[in-house]
């Protein structure tokens, strides 16, 4: 079998996530059978799974970039850079990782397997808490930890809103109001933002 330059083979590989990020939208994770993948990525199995090992491989790689992309759209660009991001996501997309938070929950392999290859992602998003931590944009009363926590948790239920086809609210009213939650001193005073009684 002939070798394919790395220019082709990336691709290729970004011809084979592309396919299946669509594939398991449309039909959820168990809906994605390999034929299916086969239709929607254009390719046979065998060039499919010569990338990846399974279909399981496949879907923690698409995490695995989601949450890459997410951690880099919070270090150069922001907090409001990523709750724009979580409410432009597909929410049939959004559904599928709904769909496997009982999977996470209950299979202790796959859970270690999503965690291991986010581990590097982890201390990335701490350092950027405890910096901006230090030049006072966050408060320093909680952890970077707890802080993560927090967004986390907004984030999350950002997300699960959208997959469930309910409208979030705008993204300048989750803006202002995780700032209110988290931010430093002069985000916590509301009072400047506050119309006064007489307007």
């Amino acid at each position: 079998m002939p070798k394919i330059s790395p220019a082709r083979r990336a691709e290729r590989l970004e011809q084979i996530l592309d396919g299946a990020r669509r594939c398991f939208a449309r039909h959820g994770y168990e809906g994605a059978t390999v034929t299916r993948l086969e239709a929607e990525i254009g390719l046979s199995r065998g060039a499919i799974f010569n990338y990846f090992r399974s279909k399981e491989d496949l879907f923690v790689e698409l995490a695995v970039e989601d949450t890459a992309t997410m951690s880099a759209l919070w270090r150069d660009a922001g907090l409001e850079a990523v709750v724009r991001a979580v409410l432009e996501l597909d929410p049939a997309w959004l559904g599928v990782y709904v769909e496997l938070v009982r999977r996470v929950r209950t299979d202790a392999e796959f859970r270690r397997r999503i965690e291991e290859r986010q581990e590097a992602i982890v201390p990335v998003n701490r350092a950027r808490l405890e910096e901006a931590q230090r030049h006072g944009e966050l408060r320093d009363d909680l952890g970077a930890r707890e802080l993560g926590a927090f967004v986390n948790l907004v984030l999350n239920g950002l997300a699960f809103q959208r997959a469930s086809g309910d409208e979030p609210p705008p993204v300048d009213v989750v803006v202002r109001l995780l700032e209110d939650a988290i931010g430093g001193r002069a985000r916590r005073d509301t009072r400047a933002r506050t119309p006064s009684a007489a307007a």
